[in-house]
């Protein structure tokens, strides 16, 4: 059964009881908020903006820039894959991931859907298919190949000679970071419905911190592949299917010993990290990633309000509601900032002081949405229809 994405666009997984009924009586139509008008303290400008293959299109997917050392790296749901002069976008090589059928037959798509992650002389991409790709970043040669226990949503992670993947069907895997090889599994539990996505772990004093799609936060021995400590912090609760969602499908930040982690229908929950109990939590959900800097929380919630909050308690400082229901990207700071995109293919500029708009700018027609990444005195952002840009303050 398929759910209407104008709900939760892009996100609704995959795991729904054959004939099933979501909804009952009239279904509410979510409605985008309008552009809000903004007189624009500053002009962004782009510095240049390149094509990778033909983006996403309308599947959900994490693919998303990386950048290292004056290189970036992009790619495409079918397989292209990119390395691009940070300076002026001129491509640096080329490769193709897509599966080769036949001399006469086209090739079928690779679908690439989590990362780019770029570390070292390699980048790592994961795919609808179970697939994990190592790639050299010398000239885009595949350094390794891994088939894991399901689709990979999120974006790998590496840390201390592992390569961590969560897969669609709650397994946790650590992969060696030189051949690939599957060193230790750990089942972090499926309910009947989820989310579409993954919670990307985060690395910490030898534990990698995952949220699952039970509602839970757990921390895993990376060295073992053991759980050290799950706490739940948000449970089923309502009338429909919808309303009992509970995913934890945002990375867990960490800052000095505390986990700060974000359900869907749940709560924001400050942990502590040694033992996962609670520290405090607030009624806030989302699925986006969140921004901890400076004693402050920045973070997107599900209806697309964009929030801070202060870290030490979790009290609202300022919200920005003039972008209800605009799909956002996870936010991110870069020059002072706070910055999103949104469906429509507009990034706001948001003062982190006041939540008050200072800049508003239209870049792509097929909109965004995966959270831009800074690289170095640039802004990177890959639209849905596969333009990369680079943007300037």
């Amino acid at each position: 059964m398929e759910l209407r994405k104008y709900l939760l666009p892009g996100l609704i997984s995959v795991t729904l009881l054959s004939g099933c009924s979501l909804f009952s009586g009239e279904e509410d139509v979510v409605k985008m908020a309008p552009l809000p008008k903004v007189e624009n303290q500053f002009t962004p400008q782009t510095a240049w903006s390149t094509s990778v293959g033909d983006g996403v299109g309308d599947f959900y997917s994490n693919l998303h820039p990386a950048w290292q050392d004056g290189t970036v790296y992009a790619a495409d749901r079918f397989g292209i894959v990119k390395a691009l002069d940070a300076s002026n976008g001129k491509e640096k090589w080329k490769v193709d991931l897509s599966q080769k059928t036949g001399f006469f037959s086209s090739n079928v798509s690779a679908l690439l859907s989590g990362g780019i992650t770029a570390t070292g002389d390699r980048i790592y991409i994961g795919s609808e298919r179970g697939q994990v790709f190592a790639l050299n970043t010398s000239d885009g040669s595949v350094a390794w190949q891994t088939k894991v226990a399901g689709e990979a949503m999120s974006r790998p992670v590496v840390s201390d000679g592992l390569v961590l993947v969560h897969t669609s069907n709650g397994m946790l895997q650590g992969l060696d970071q030189t051949s690939g090889a599957v060193k230790w599994s750990v089942n972090l539990d499926m309910p009947a419905l989820s989310l579409r996505g993954e919670s990307a772990p985060v690395v910490a004093f030898g534990g990698a911190i995952v949220g699952g799609d039970n509602g839970r936060v757990s921390a895993v021995i990376m060295n073992q592949g053991q759980i050290i400590w799950q706490q739940r912090i948000s449970q089923p609760s309502g009338a429909t299917e919808i309303d009992r969602l509970n995913d934890v499908d945002t990375t867990p930040v960490v800052v000095n010993g505390v986990v700060y982690a974000l359900a869907y229908n749940g709560n924001l929950t400050a942990l502590d990290l040694r033992s996962g109990q609670i520290l405090w939590k607030r009624e806030i959900g989302g699925v986006k990633d969140m921004v901890v800097d400076a004693g402050r929380i920045y973070l997107v919630d599900q209806d697309d309000r964009v929030i801070a909050l202060n870290a030490d308690g979790g009290v609202a400082i300022w919200r920005q509601s003039d972008l209800l229901h605009r799909n956002l990207t996870s936010p991110v700071l870069f020059n002072g900032y706070l910055v999103v995109g949104d469906s429509e293919g507009y990034l706001h500029w948001i003062n982190t002081v006041d939540g008050r708009f200072v800049a508003q700018q239209k870049l792509d027609s097929d909109g965004f949405q995966t959270e831009p990444v800074v690289a170095g005195d640039k802004l990177l952002i890959q639209a849905k229809g596969g333009e990369v840009y680079a943007i300037t303050r």
